[in-house]
């Protein structure tokens, strides 16, 4: 047997990079820099009520976009929609510096989120609270500053 069967609600470390320095982001976009910045986060071994509930995967992106500043514009989009290996709900949420989008699959317990925004943010403050907030036992992260 794994030794994450017996991990229930543990929070493993994770495979991210280090993080930036606090407001380094900030420093890296605007006028002559990077036009935004981009984070992936992987979210494995979700607890499955999390990611298979609307209310809380909404309540999910209204409580990062005030952790990290965003101001959303108009409503988030859960949708729940897919067959098989795909099946599970996809979320939208326009922020006024750009998207937060997402898709949970039920087949896996896997969340894959995606954050985009021409104002910066911290991506490890990202991962970190949406590994908490969907119970995952592990997480990946990658970001890109785009230009």
């Amino acid at each position: 047997m794994s030794p994450l069967a017996n991990a229930e609600g543990a929070i493993l470390p994770t495979t991210a990079p280090i993080s930036a320095p606090a407001g380094s982001t900030d420093e890296l976009i605007g006028d002559g820099k990077a036009w935004g910045l981009s984070t992936s986060v992987d979210l494995q071994d979700c607890r499955p009520e999390t990611i298979r509930d609307r209310d809380h995967i909404e309540a999910y992106v209204i409580a990062l976009c005030n952790l990290i500043g965003m101001k959303r514009y108009g409503d988030c989009q859960v949708v729940h929609f897919g067959d098989g290996r795909v099946a599970g709900y996809s979320m939208i949420q326009l922020i006024e510096t750009s998207l937060i989008s997402g898709h949970f699959a039920n087949d896996t317990n896997r969340a894959y989120l995606d954050i985009f925004s021409c104002k910066g943010y911290d991506p490890v403050v990202v991962e970190e609270f949406s590994r908490k907030f969907f119970g995952a036992r592990s997480s990946t992260l990658s970001m890109t500053l785009r230009h």
